[in-house]
């Protein structure tokens, strides 16, 4: 029974019937499991315990990001990339791929999905570039650059309060593997696009209005930039990086509050409460899968250590549980039987659960709602092309990072 409430919930998360929000079917199936004796009140109250800090950073990483677009930020950054990219569908490539990073990195994959993508695609038609290649980057690297930071990806939130590391610390380990991923990417993206990499489109006329650059938000990103300091700075100091993130917001929000350019129900709105809550009512369901003998048999094919075939084959376990049911149940899964094995294995559970989501797309929910955000636009995404590009990457990313994080452990240390 908890496996068909499971399955139900994610389907419905995909299918999102009427527009509906997620937590319309994760709700009432986490209470179901409760109802049911499935799974304990008192293990469910303790699921959400566990996981209330790390779902309300997330809901403060989304309000800076979202503050951040209201000051133009991302706007500014694709001028900027199709003012160096020169025309050459390649620079503007490598342009998109340099954004679309550090966009992951300090504002969480969901900013890049939903705010960079958009801008991308605009960005492409006025650059004169074919938009498939630059918009398949966005989905691609809202997964596999979001292994640098804690605050890259809710499931690095959940890694990082798994494995008892500091905020400096996890991405000083997670730097090589990070920067591995994506290497690895941009050199299969530049190998299947080789031909729409080649071919001009006729430039989109931005119209009169739309021509002049759009200025770069110096007091955002000095922010910003003093925000990712601030998680640095209060993990070394033994409080929790969400509060780096509430300071980011009250000047950026307060500012935009003063100057009554924003409401506190829109700022709360981009906390975006109803998926926070189907996080926590997911981790109950997910509990209630594994409590039913899904960590029996897990435990049984995680290979056990640190030496680079375990680590090889706990993100290879990770990476096909997150395709079968998507990364966030898979890491909930998955974290409490890596914890005892420290660090490494913690890491290399991420390694899978973030970068395996590029074969399927109900890997993760943020290539859901990239998938999406293209049909909107009006765009269609072709199944096969971005499964034959997920089967040529997702190995060679998992080689390449996994690998990463095994030097950086016997370097650094676990």
């Amino acid at each position: 029974m908890p496996v068909v409430l499971l399955l139900g919930v994610l389907v419905f998360a995909v299918v999102r019937p009427r527009g509906l929000p997620e937590a319309a079917a994760a709700v009432p199936a986490a209470a179901l499991a409760v109802a049911l004796g499935t799974v304990t009140p008192h293990a469910a109250w303790a699921q959400v315990r566990s996981l209330l800090p790390v779902v309300g950073f997330l809901a403060l990483v989304l309000v800076l990001a979202h503050l951040c677009a209201r000051e133009g930020l991302f706007e500014a950054a694709g001028a900027v990339v199709a003012r160096r990219c020169g025309g050459s569908p390649r620079s503007l490539l490598a342009g998109v791929f340099a954004v679309a990073c550090a966009v992951t990195a300090v504002l969480s994959l969901d900013a890049t999905v939903v705010l960079l993508t958009p801008v991308v695609l605009a960005t492409a038609a006025r650059a004169g570039a074919l938009a498939r290649p630059h918009v398949y980057a966005t989905a691609h690297l809202a997964n596999s650059a979001s292994l640098l930071l804690p605050v890259s990806n809710l499931t690095n939130l959940l890694a990082f309060t798994a494995s008892g590391l500091t905020f400096t610390r996890f991405a000083a380990l997670m730097t090589l593997p990070w920067l591995a991923a994506i290497a690895v990417e941009y050199a299969v993206f530049r190998r299947f696009f080789r031909i729409d990499l080649g071919q001009r489109t006729t430039p989109e006329d931005a119209g009169p209005a739309d021509r002049a650059v759009p200025r770069v938000p110096r007091f955002t990103l000095v922010v910003l930039a003093l925000t990712l300091a601030g998680f640095a700075v209060v993990s070394l100091a033994g409080q929790e990086p969400a509060w780096a993130a509430l300071g980011g917001v009250a000047v950026l929000g307060g500012r935009e509050l003063l100057r009554r350019r924003t409401t506190v129900r829109e700022l709360v709105g981009a906390a975006s409460p109803l998926f926070c809550l189907f996080v926590l009512a997911l981790g109950v369901v997910v509990q209630a899968v594994v409590s039913g003998g899904l960590a029996t048999g897990l435990a049984e094919l995680l290979p056990l250590g640190d030496g680079l075939p375990a680590l090889l084959g706990v993100a290879a376990v990770a990476a096909l549980l997150a395709n079968l049911i998507n990364n966030l149940p898979a890491v909930l899964a998955l974290l409490p039987l890596a914890a005892p094995g420290g660090p490494g294995p913690v890491l290399a559970v991420l390694i899978g659960v973030n970068l395996g989501p590029n074969l399927t797309y109900v890997g993760s929910l943020a290539t859901l709602l990239w998938r999406r955000i293209l049909h909107q636009h009006g765009i269609a995404v072709d199944l096969g092309r971005f499964t034959r590009l997920g089967l040529l990457a997702v190995p060679a990313t998992l080689l390449a990072s996994t690998a990463a994080l095994w030097a950086s452990l016997r370097v650094l240390g676990g």
